[in-house]
């Protein structure tokens, strides 16, 4: 199916869009980053927009369809600027497998909200061997210190959980929008939630002293990010989010495999293990949809 197709593809540039991102936060405040990068997603979704020519039915939307698209921009600001703050202060390794814990609380907000429940055993027995594996992930190396600070781990759980809230309130949006369009409209929303942020914390003097280098991988981040983007709504509009958003996490093997290459983080035996766990419970619900 077409719509299995673009969610891997949704995956496949997720994953590296964390790589991207990383490598442009080394020396670039997190919430400046996300909102640069949110212009550059910004631009490619409209531009993506009149590719397709679905403008013509922006007049179309109905009052419901856009309010729960721009809450679903909300929700997603919200979890970007919460999982970006967290890569910068935590490894990848550590970071992304708890965002990806949002796929948990999604497939049951799915099977509850939209009573996807076409195999629901075997999609509560996948999230079951998702959670495991995440909790595998999550644990701490042996040689770090009793001190290290743990904020990154809360930041990350809460753009899990927003992630959650944004898959599901975009399916409700994206219901009779043109996929693009509805990707295009939420991203606006972003921009505003990323930028306000940004000028009320006055972070916005630092671009004059930007690192061009990191300039050029957020750029690309927020490229990467936009093609995600439009491959995963399409899927959520065209297949089941409860299968969709599992597929959409697999580009943590993506990440993982980039960040040992790219940053040398190695995995240990229980995180490779783990990761070997949510990559089966992901294909487990994929196949049997």
């Amino acid at each position: 199916m077409l719509w299995i197709l673009s969610a891997v593809f949704s995956a496949l540039f997720a994953g590296l869009t964390s790589i991207l991102a990383k490598c442009g936060i080394k020396k670039t405040d997190s919430d400046l980053a996300t909102a640069l990068r949110t212009i550059v997603v910004l631009l490619f979704s409209w531009i993506m927009v009149f590719v397709v020519g679905s403008q013509s039915t922006l007049g179309d939307i109905k009052p419901m369809s856009l309010l729960f698209l721009v809450l679903s921009g909300i929700a997603t600001g919200a979890s970007w600027i919460c999982y970006f703050k967290a890569l910068s202060m935590g490894d990848i390794n550590k970071v992304v497998p708890i965002d990806k814990s949002s796929t948990i609380l999604t497939v049951l907000l799915a099977i509850i909200c939209f009573g996807e429940t076409s195999n629901v055993v075997v999609k509560l027995i996948a999230t079951f061997i998702l959670a495991v594996g995440i909790l595998l992930m999550v644990e701490k190396k042996k040689t770090e210190q009793k001190t290290e600070k743990r904020g990154w781990m809360l930041y990350a759980v809460l753009s899990a959980v927003f992630a959650a809230l944004t898959s599901i309130l975009a399916k409700v949006g994206i219901s009779g929008v043109e996929s693009n369009l509805g990707t295009a409209i939420r991203t606006g929303v972003v921009l505003i939630l990323a930028w306000a942020i940004v000028l009320g914390k006055g972070k916005h003097k630092q671009i004059k002293s930007l690192d061009k280098k990191e300039l050029v991988f957020i750029s690309l981040s927020g490229i990467a990010t936009g093609a995600s983007w439009l491959c995963y709504y399409y899927a959520i509009q065209m297949g089941e989010v409860s299968v969709v958003v599992p597929i959409d996490k697999l580009s943590i093997i993506v990440t993982v495999a980039f960040s040992y290459i790219v940053f040398k983080e190695k995995l240990l035996l229980k995180s490779f293990i783990g990761l070997a766990l949510m990559v089966a419970g992901t294909l487990l619900m994929a196949f049997f949809k």
